[in-house]
């Protein structure tokens, strides 16, 4: 089978598909994805002496790994089914997940270096990474920060294009139910992210946000869930 047509892909399988002399697999790309981050962490945690950042930083990096997971296994599926082609379009093509996840990390970084330190006690940035952060580190917790909230702002896009699609078509019952299924890897991506809760439990702002997107999601794709079941039962 031939590879996805670029502009049918999400943004994170175009810049893989697209460097030069690079042909990797689903797997290898996340394993690399996932050693790359780890083992940057342990280098700057050892240079520097930050290991309290390290399991924080550690479980963000799987969270996005497991994004990239699902986000690979939905585009494939969608593709495979040969869904509509305005729902494709709007999707992959729109690259609105851009926009949404950065509108996200732009609130994320003002929450970090402008709400956060006018509060009482330590900010998470000094409880992460000390009193005096390096350069580096802070880097590095800002890349995959951003590695995260891309794929939270891809999970959110795909849950609400996939209410669109619910109620603009209508299809037979086994496409439906592989709609739910592939409806239902949004609602497991946003489940995954609750494994960041321990280390915010104590910043309402952030607590608020992930709560919040979990429960959207949840809202939106059961809404879609149960619309789609409804117009096949027709």
């Amino acid at each position: 089978m031939s590879g996805p047509n670029y502009g049918e892909t999400w943004v994170y399988e175009s810049i893989v598909g697209t460097i030069p002399g690079v042909r990797v697999s689903d797997r290898t790309a996340i394993a690399i994805q996932l050693l790359g981050f780890e083992a940057a962490l342990l280098v700057v945690a050892a240079i520097y002496g930050l290991w309290n950042g390290v399991l924080a930083g550690t479980v963000a990096v799987a969270v996005a790994g497991v994004g990239s997971w699902l986000m690979l296994r939905f585009s494939r599926a969608i593709r495979d089914m040969d869904a509509p082609e305005p729902y494709r379009r709007l999707l992959f093509g729109s690259s609105i997940e851009m926009a949404l996840s950065v509108f996200a990390f732009v609130l994320l970084v003002t929450y970090l270096f402008v709400v956060d330190p006018r509060g009482t006690g330590p900010t998470l940035l000094e409880t992460l990474l000390g009193p005096d952060p390096p350069a580096a580190a802070v880097a590095l917790l800002l890349v995959i920060s951003w590695d995260v909230v891309y794929r939270i702002g891809t999970c959110w896009w795909a849950t609400v294009v996939g209410l669109w699609r619910a109620i603009r078509y209508q299809f037979d019952s086994e496409t439906t139910r592989r709609y739910v299924r592939i409806d239902s890897l949004n609602v497991g991506f946003a489940g995954v992210q609750l494994l960041l809760v321990p280390f915010v439990i104590d910043r309402p702002v952030l607590l608020i946000a992930l709560g919040g997107h979990l429960g959207a999601v949840v809202l939106v794709a059961g809404g879609t869930i149960l619309l789609q079941h409804r117009k096949t039962g027709r």
